[in-house]
């Protein structure tokens, strides 16, 4: 995240564009060591849930469309990662400043995929509940090599796919209603920091996409 305006303004401009953006380096060290903790701390303690389709009440757990357990983050509750939350006010106010989206809040959760698991293709919104702009991700993959699988494949609209690899302290980000995607099978774990810039703000209980 430390980045000078015109590198932001480059990315956004790119993400205007064509729709998605790849930010390597994304967190400072601190952040990244503390996410790091975080998650571990998180799987140690047996608080990650089995994903579901679906919006809060009528979500299903559909293992043929999506394998990943996650824990969602609640930023008075989950003060370790107050560095990260910061970092994602700062995302906010810049798609704000150099986008002009009117963004007013964010709902984010850390995401596992367990080796053999993946998710279909599918958008990251729900009919009824349009709010979700910008799509970001933020991987914490160490060592991650060939053949480990879990990229995320991007479909642009008239394009070929793109497989992105699941770097470590790679961000990206993209349109949350345009933008078809899917991560394919992992054959390792698979962990990432996963939300949503939105318009309004997060509607509690969350919802399961």
């Amino acid at each position: 995240m430390q980045k000078d305006l015109n590198f932001w303004e480059e990315q956004m401009d790119l993400l205007a564009q064509q729709d998605y953006v790849i930010i390597d380096q994304f967190f400072n060290s601190e952040r990244l060591k503390s996410a790091h903790h975080f998650f571990e701390q998180k799987q140690e303690e047996g608080e990650f849930q089995k994903s579901a389709i679906g919006a809060a009440g009528t979500s299903k757990v559909i293992n043929e469309i999506r394998g990943d357990y996650t824990y969602w983050l609640e930023r008075e509750r989950d003060t370790e990662l107050a560095a990260i939350f910061e970092a994602l006010d700062d995302v906010k106010t810049i798609f704000n400043r150099l986008l002009y989206l009117s963004l007013a809040d964010y709902e984010f959760h850390l995401a596992h995929y367990p080796p053999g698991s993946f998710y279909k293709k599918h958008l990251d919104q729900f009919e009824g509940r349009k709010n979700r702009m910008i799509s970001v991700i933020v991987y914490l993959n160490k060592g991650w090599k060939d053949g480990d699988g879990g990229e995320l494949r991007i479909h642009p609209e008239g394009e070929d796919a793109i497989d992105i690899t699941p770097l470590e302290n790679r961000c990206v980000m993209f349109r949350s209603d345009t933008l078809f995607h899917e991560v394919l099978t992992s054959n390792t774990s698979r962990k990432s920091i996963t939300g949503w810039m939105l318009y309004q703000p997060a509607v509690l209980p969350f919802l399961a996409l």
